[in-house]
């Protein structure tokens, strides 16, 4: 898997960003939304995955095209990196807890997109809206594509959980791409 550069430019965005997906987990974002670039610097580290992303986006109407563009983006920086899937793992899955918060992520590498996202934080993390979460993993995950369910065990704080939605992605990203040689292509169908 090698190291995937790209760029986006809309009239709300433009976008360039550079993922080495079996890196040592450096970052270097610049999305101009703070929470959302602590979210990325903690996915990076947590997949040990190298990430770079800068984004200009129109902040000044909200957050939502920065957010949701940035997913797009890294979606189809990890579809170029990852298909077609051979000699890995496919699966991969984890709990993350953070205080009072746990968070589980399931995904499967399966170049089919899907996402079940079942966490329930409403309102602002500091300035950023809660609910842009979703639109960033839906963006992810049908631009990958994979197929990835998000679910919240427990939590109140809005930063807990998800900071542990993030952090529960970027494991269960790196256990999917662990490589297994023995899996060749991991499918019954003998493509993905």
């Amino acid at each position: 898997m090698a190291d995937v550069k790209m760029t986006r430019e809309t009239k709300e965005t433009q976008i360039t960003l550079r993922l080495e997906t079996y890196g040592r987990g450096e970052s270097r974002i610049e999305t101009g939304v703070g929470f959302f670039d602590h979210m990325l610097e903690a996915f990076a580290k947590h997949a040990w995955m190298d990430l770079e992303v800068t984004c200009k986006g129109d902040t000044h109407i909200d957050d939502h095209h920065s957010v949701e563009d940035v997913g797009i983006v890294l979606g189809k920086a990890l579809r170029e990196a990852i298909y077609p899937v051979s000699g890995i793992e496919r699966y991969g899955n984890a709990t993350v807890v953070m205080d009072e918060a746990s968070v589980s992520c399931d995904i499967d590498l399966s170049n089919r997109a899907f996402l079940v996202y079942e966490v329930s934080v409403v309102g602002k993390v500091g300035t950023f809206d809660a609910e842009l979460a979703e639109e960033f993993f839906r963006a992810v995950a049908f631009n990958t594509p994979m197929t990835m369910h998000m679910v919240c065990h427990r939590g109140k704080n809005g930063h807990h959980i998800l900071e542990a939605a993030f952090k529960a992605f970027a494991v269960a990203l790196r256990r999917a791409l662990t490589p297994n040689e023995r899996a060749g292509i991991p499918s019954t169908k003998g493509v993905l």
